[in-house]
């Protein structure tokens, strides 16, 4: 028993608790010489549990970054004079901690403990526990706790961007520029690219992927953007050296069998194209061959090697059938010219004794030569 009686603090001490202390208890007073006796007839029930209750730990709701938090954690002292401790299992740069022990309407005491500090987006998704220790006569302490984790609202912090494969890269290979930030709420983020020096957007999303050529190299940067604000990343240098990367036997054998069918559909294009060269100058030859009438070629073969400037014949041997020539001096007679070489034409008529006479003169690209 311990206490003041004259003021009516009476309080009654259980060392080494076991289960079988769980029973209902009454007050009794009584006092010698004179015999007094009394029995308060309102009961205090104790229970004894294997286990103590875990402390009380106010919960908070979403909290924006910078305001300030207070958590508070208490536990029941049923010992006076052996109060439990509370400790913290995650404690943030800027906090502040007291511990006092509170007495309760009940008279019953409970020890509090405040942890007051303000809200970083380093503290978003912290468990926070805090655990009371009961000391005991054995040799482990009893210990309980309690735990909450902590929901901070906060714009994007610590965007950077992360480029894939490296940031030194052959021209043709596939390169992956991915935007990296920290925000709550996050679902809702916007992702924005840019290149320094242009004064454009380059794309919407969180990844950009393109195969680079040398007008790709340069300083990209991101911007990252939900509700609560935005924040741009610092640049990243692409460059981008001379050829290109084979990366796999996979790419390699497709390669040069494009290639090796290029040249081969080339070269049978080449050749289709001279054999229609070849046979159209045939026909161009054949086309512009002189006929000379009945007339033996073999002199001209002969001849062949001789330069001949104009050859002269008359328009009526042309014709498939030979009309008889007469000696009428109306008839009239007429030449045609045939240059093998570039078409020129000079026609001149002459009148002698009453018949018009019509040349057409066959101009080599020779020297010219006349001929009567």
């Amino acid at each position: 028993m311990v206490g003041n009686l004259s003021r009516r603090e009476c309080t009654t001490v259980f060392y080494n608790v076991t289960k079988n202390h769980s029973d209902v208890y009454y007050l009794r007073v009584q006092m010698e010489p004179d015999i007094f006796r009394a029995t308060f007839m309102t009961p205090v029930n104790v229970t004894v549990l294997d286990v103590p209750n875990p402390p009380e730990l106010n919960d908070v709701d979403e909290v924006m970054e910078g305001t300030t938090v207070s958590l508070r954690c208490s536990a029941e002292a049923p010992c006076p004079k052996k109060p439990p401790t509370l400790s913290w299992s995650y404690i943030p740069t800027s906090a502040n901690i007291t511990t006092q022990i509170q007495e309760k309407p009940d008279k019953t005491q409970s020890v509090i403990s405040t942890m007051t500090f303000n809200a970083s987006y380093t503290d978003h998704k912290k468990n926070i526990s805090c655990t009371v220790t009961y000391p005991t006569h054995i040799s482990k302490d009893t210990t309980v706790e309690n735990t909450i984790t902590l929901q901070v609202l906060f714009f994007p912090k610590e965007t950077h961007i992360k480029l894939e494969p490296n940031a030194s890269v052959s021209a043709g290979t596939n390169v992956t520029l991915t935007c990296k930030s920290k925000a709550n709420p996050s679902y809702d983020m916007n992702y924005t690219w840019y290149k320094r020096g242009e004064q454009k957007l380059l794309a919407f999303g969180e990844k950009m992927s393109f195969n680079v050529s040398k007008i790709n190299e340069g300083c990209y940067f991101c911007r990252a953007e939900n509700k609560y604000g935005a924040q741009t990343s610092e640049d990243i240098q692409l460059i981008v050296e001379a050829g290109f990367i084979v990366e796999s036997s996979d790419t390699f054998i497709p390669l040069v069998a494009g290639c090796v069918g290029g040249a081969l559909a080339f070269l049978l294009f080449f050749l289709l194209a001279m054999i229609l060269y070849k046979k159209r100058k045939q026909r161009t030859q054949a086309s512009n061959k002189p006929v000379v009438g009945e007339a033996d070629l073999s002199d001209q073969d002969q001849n062949k090697d001789e330069p001949v400037s104009s050859i002269y014949m008359n328009n009526a041997f042309v014709s498939s059938e030979q009309p008889e020539m007469t000696n009428d001096e109306s008839d009239t007679i007429h030449y045609g010219e045939i240059n093998f070489s570039t078409i020129q034409t000079k026609n001149h008529t002459e009148r002698s004794s009453g018949q018009e006479i019509i040349y057409a003169e066959v101009c080599h690209q020779g020297k010219k030569m006349n001929q009567d």
